[in-house]
């Protein structure tokens, strides 16, 4: 069955684009391929001018964990890690230097002023705060995307407008691509660009 076709998309960086559509329509569908977790049928799908189809698992393993990020409804933080060791994680994997790594986690978490929470873990935090760290982890590795399943799905009206004012101060600090597959309007809103899945093909939202 055809889910998605004749999709064309690129992302600049430091760019903030919203997909939205219904239940079904393929959303998750891009975002698998964007991520590189699954291979279109046809054409290309380039990530930092790399043609990923001409690439091996490890190469792609590899492209997927210093070029793109993933945030997700739920946090997915790991229970027995403080936050400042979530962080630490996704960068000693690639085989970062403990100061670099220090000093990244340093940065991002001073710039969303929770520093102080860096050596609580995710269960002594608030909802919110969970969240925005999940965003911080997707950012560790410095990635040239960041893929956002329903980031605010989760949090409240309030939380989730905090929420993207400190996603949009990220990718203007850091130019740093977001796309954000969202059913929220004000989520849309405070996007550069809004686009919608109408029948499988990816069109301007009206």
């Amino acid at each position: 069955m055809e889910v998605l076709r004749d999709v064309s998309l690129s992302l600049k960086e430091g760019e903030l684009i919203s997909v939205a559509g219904p239940s079904g329509c393929g959303k998750s569908t891009l975002l698998n391929i964007l991520g590189t977790l699954d291979q279109p049928d046809k054409g290309t799908l380039e990530i930092t001018g790399k043609n990923v189809a001409l690439l091996d698992d490890e190469s792609v393993s590899r492209l997927r964990s210093e070029s793109i990020g993933f945030v997700f409804q739920f946090h997915h933080l790991l229970p027995e890690f403080t936050i400042a060791e979530n962080l630490m994680i996704p960068q000693r994997l690639l085989g970062r230097s403990e100061k670099t790594a220090t000093d990244r986690v340093t940065e991002l978490l001073s710039k969303v002023n929770l520093l102080p929470r860096s050596n609580h873990r995710p269960n002594a935090i608030s909802g919110g705060e969970r969240q925005r760290v999940a965003v911080l982890r997707a950012l560790v590795n410095e990635p040239g995307i960041v893929l956002a399943d329903e980031p605010t799905g989760n949090l409240d009206v309030e939380t989730a407008r905090q929420l993207m004012e400190m996603i949009q101060n990220l990718a203007k600090d850091f130019n740093q691509a977001f796309l954000i597959v969202t059913h929220n309007p004000d989520v849309a809103a405070l996007c550069e660009r809004n686009l919608t899945i109408n029948e499988g093909t990816v069109i301007p939202a009206p």
